[in-house]
């Protein structure tokens, strides 16, 4: 695996992919990389000849400046997951001066899709999340580019970008991994004691028991979402951020489950967000 720095080197070696006529997929990540980031480079892959994946901790997208500052970094180790699972070329940029510049003034957004949920309770976020994804996706142009269903708003909202700026590239969603459990995996779960982990395992463990009261023939949504913060409430020491039944594609709520829905989740504990999400149909 190759290792570049610099915007010029990424796209000299992504040259010389396609003097070859090799097909080129895509994971852009923040680092601090898990089983969760193995599974999307495993399905690129499978399905391109190379796979280039980006680490670029992106200060657009973090309304808190000290989350910021305390985001792993450890380039090495990440760089040798990446390597071991097939990845052809990783693209660290040296510097947030290397991707952005002096004097940059641009940004993408999307409505909707980007307001409820992660939108309310970090402002800015997705408007970071869409310009940087669009710049990378810009810069490496692959056929294809794997997000993670894990963080679903995000997906929807790259879905959104994609469809609505006519970018040439189709987006794959990897499913969620899970630890042990059923801790959907994060690089936040590091942040967690033994004990918060056992607690953080309440979140999907409300969504499985949510999913299981749908197969069983409940629709109404109030119930189902009841379900989910029941479980959480009967662990001390969560602070439920949201729960909400939602359609798939608008993530609009919904009173009564229908073709396709979700149920979203998002709580705080010992200071670490976590938000996890299960599709029921």
């Amino acid at each position: 695996m190759k290792i570049v720095h610099t915007i010029a080197d990424l796209r000299r070696e992504l040259a010389f992919f396609r003097d070859a006529r090799e097909s080129i997929g895509f994971v852009c990540t923040m680092g601090a990389l898990h089983q969760g980031h193995q599974s999307l480079i495993k399905t690129a892959r499978m399905n391109a000849k190379r796979v280039v994946a980006s680490i670029f901790v992106n200060p657009l997208q973090f309304s808190d400046k000290k989350d910021f500052e305390k985001y792993t970094n450890v380039l090495g180790r990440d760089a040798a997951l990446l390597e071991s699972v097939g990845t052809a070329l990783l693209f660290a940029p040296s510097s947030v001066t290397e991707m952005y510049g002096d004097g940059f003034q641009s940004a993408v957004e999307v409505g909707d899709l980007s307001k409820p949920f992660e939108g309310v309770d970090r402002p800015g976020h997705f408007r970071g999340v869409s310009t940087v994804v669009a710049m990378l996706l810009n810069l490496v142009q692959p056929e294809f580019a794997v997000f993670g269903e894990k963080d679903f708003q995000q997906l929807r909202v790259v879905e959104q970008v994609v469809a609505d700026l006519k970018i040439p590239v189709r987006i794959m969603r990897g499913p969620t991994i899970r630890e042990e459990g059923g801790l959907a995996m994060s690089s936040r779960n590091s942040r967690l004691s033994a004990q918060g982990l056992e607690r953080a395992r309440a979140i999907s463990r409300g969504l499985f028991i949510a999913r299981d009261a749908f197969a069983g023939g409940n629709r109404e949504g109030s119930f189902l979402r009841s379900l989910v913060i029941e479980a959480l409430r009967l662990e001390p020491g969560i602070e439920i951020s949201y729960v909400a039944l939602v359609d798939e594609r608008t993530l609009k709520e919904l009173d009564v489950a229908a073709a396709p829905c979700r149920m979203l989740a998002a709580a705080t504990i010992e200071g670490v967000r976590l938000i996890d999400n299960i599709a029921l149909i």
